[in-house]
């Protein structure tokens, strides 16, 4: 088991940002253009962290660098069902990290609920760029 995937299924947001190249790239299910750095990175996942409700992984899957982690959850009473692509990098830290969920109602719920997130996230990402 990914070390990410340990800290995301204890809730541990330090230890996920841990998991995270300084360089990482996000690529977000519901915004057009990625995220590039660990700071935005990392304050995106706590805030996913704050709206998914009854999170679970349920298959992992590994080929070479690449990871994917299938999981379901909940947001705002609508069920999603997504997966986390990763790319390692050589020091096996996350360098790449897209999502896609379905179906488009949790999609929706998800991106209405992230939208509510995002002004402590940017603060959160100031802050740790800043530090």
């Amino acid at each position: 088991m990914h070390a990410f995937r340990k800290a995301v299924e204890a809730r541990d947001t330090e230890a996920m940002a841990a998991c995270l190249a300084d360089n990482v790239v996000f690529t977000s299910p519901v915004a057009f253009s990625p995220y590039p750095g660990k700071p935005i990175t990392a304050a995106i996942l706590r805030g996913v962290m704050r709206v998914f409700e009854n999170f679970r992984y349920e298959r992992e899957i590994v080929d070479g660098q690449n990871l994917a982690l299938v999981f379901r959850t909940e947001v705002n009473g609508k069920e999603v069902q997504g997966c986390d692509f990763l790319h390692l990098d050589e020091n096996g830290l996350i360098d790449e990290f897209t999502v896609m969920v379905r179906p488009l109602s949790g999609a929706q719920a998800l991106s209405e609920a992230m939208a509510k997130q995002f002004e402590q996230i940017k603060a959160e990402a100031l802050e740790a760029f800043n530090s």
